[in-house]
């Protein structure tokens, strides 16, 4: 996991939006009527997420990996796709979860880091899962286009997930909307609560998930009601806590009968998740003083192995991975951290092959194959770099720091059109069109006219220009 810095966006990233919105139409890459008015509204929309607070995503293929582990049951129970529903983490230690529309549940690493046991997030997952599958996102996007002050945040809202990225583990693009619209959209009234309740409870039980979990989770946000507004959590604001609501989790537990036996695998990957969260978010001295109860032999050495890197210790975290890696040598996702760290050391052969060995043992995971291809660029082999880099691309086309590297890898292989049309949908893709602008003119210029790659740079330059239009009325 590495953190890197990320950009409160100055309007939506319209790149993206044009190609969601003209797939959406049928009709590609074209400018049809229904496409125009589309992005009339998103542009529309631009003047508020200007003032935008921005979202932060911490990207790491392991913890991401894990969540979805613990997410899986729950998302096929409530008859939501595992392969669809992304489990993000947001960069922030406050407690707070939400969800935006039915591609991604968000959730803080604070609120992560606080789960006492799987259940406990596991019940928090299939309250936001229960959000999705009752159509309650939908209901809110409809109302807000309703509304004539809001005209463009029901497009632009669905929309955000899939413009959200991230590069190699812990980067993350922002995105945001005026902070008041935000707190507005994703409020959920009480009766949402109560009903997303229901559901949750009853996704954990066909998934034979113990639901004491659900009233775990309450508990952590007992007496927040009486707090002033400034001093809740932000999840205690958007999500509306009430004694019934805590009887009546604690009622259907109780008439459940006996306890679901907890599942050895699920404990597993909450303290997976949680040891390389915690690694990477709190000083090396807190994780060498607690992980001698860690009860994961593993786990305990990826903590170990972590600390001692962010200590500039590469002997002492080589010894820790090494003996890792022999107990668990077909882990992709321990091969990615050894990758990385070698990578922070500037070992590029190395980390080349265990970048290479990770995404042998896990092909379609584009954040390991982003990392392989950016090693692969700096261990001198550009031609690799643009292989690898493409497919990543090809499996999330979301990620920024991928599309600043293929622009080096590009540039390296005298691909200067495609060095500028990744450029400039980078600057695109984090709001920043006055930058965008002149690379997606220079790509239309060096790229063949009618190619995909050109309509690619079409959208950008578009953008740009009603972009440009609008800042001068």
């Amino acid at each position: 996991m590495s953190f890197e810095r990320v950009f409160s966006l100055a309007s939506i990233p319209c790149a993206r939006l044009f190609r969601l919105l003209a797939a959406a139409v049928g009709g590609g890459c074209g400018r049809g009527p229904v496409l125009a008015a589309c992005l009339a509204v998103v542009l529309a929309f631009a003047p508020i997420a200007a003032q935008a607070q921005s979202i932060r995503l911490l990207r790491d293929a392991d913890i991401e990996h894990g969540l979805t582990e613990l997410a899986r049951p729950i998302l096929t129970a409530a008859g939501l796709s595992p392969r669809r529903v992304r489990i993000l983490v947001v960069n922030d230690s406050s407690f707070n979860a939400f969800v935006i529309d039915h591609r991604a549940i968000f959730i803080n690493y604070g609120l992560i880091l606080k789960a006492e046991s799987p259940e406990m997030l596991q019940a928090l997952i299939a309250h936001e899962a229960a959000h999705i599958a009752n159509g309650h996102i939908g209901r809110r996007v409809q109302n807000m286009r309703s509304a004539s002050t809001a005209a463009g945040l029901g497009v632009a809202l669905g929309l955000l997930a899939s413009a959200a990225g991230g590069g190699k583990a812990g980067a993350g693009v922002a995105f945001g909307v005026q902070s008041s619209a935000l707190r507005n959209f994703l409020s959920h009234t009480r009766a949402e609560e109560a009903s997303a309740d229901r559901s949750a409870i009853g996704f954990m039980t066909a998934a034979g998930i113990n639901p004491k979990g659900m009233v775990e989770l309450h508990r952590i946000f007992a007496g927040q009601e009486v707090l002033s507004t400034g001093s809740q959590d932000p999840y205690m604001r958007s999500h509306p806590l009430t004694r019934d609501r805590m009887r009546a989790a604690e009622a259907y537990v109780a008439s459940a009968g006996a306890a679901a036996a907890s599942d050895p695998a699920a404990a597993y990957w909450l303290a997976r998740v949680q040891g390389k969260l915690s690694a990477f978010t709190r000083a090396p001295s807190w994780t060498k003083r607690r992980v001698a109860s860690e009860g994961y032999a593993d786990v305990k050495r990826m903590r170990l192995a972590v600390a001692h890197h962010r200590q500039n210790s590469f002997s002492r975290a080589q010894k820790e991975m090494q003996a890792l890696l022999a107990t668990r040598p077909k882990d992709a996702y321990y091969h990615e951290l050894w990758g990385q760290i070698l990578y922070e050391n500037r070992r590029w052969s190395a980390a080349v092959s265990s970048f290479g060995t990770a995404t042998s043992l896990a092909p379609n995971e584009p954040l390991i194959l982003a990392s392989l291809g950016r090693a692969q660029l700096a261990a001198g082999n550009p031609r690799a770099a643009v292989k690898t880099m493409e497919k990543a691309r090809g499996l999330d086309f979301r990620n920024a720091t991928l599309l600043r590297d293929m622009s080096l890898a590009y540039a390296q292989t005298n691909q200067t059109g495609m060095a500028a049309l990744v450029t400039a949908e980078r600057y695109a893709l984090q709001g920043r069109l006055k930058d965008a602008g002149p690379h997606a003119k220079r790509a239309t210029g060096l790229l063949a006219k009618g190619s995909p790659a050109w309509r690619r740079a079409q959208d950008v330059l578009i953008a740009f220009e009603q972009d440009e239009k609008r800042n001068q009325k």
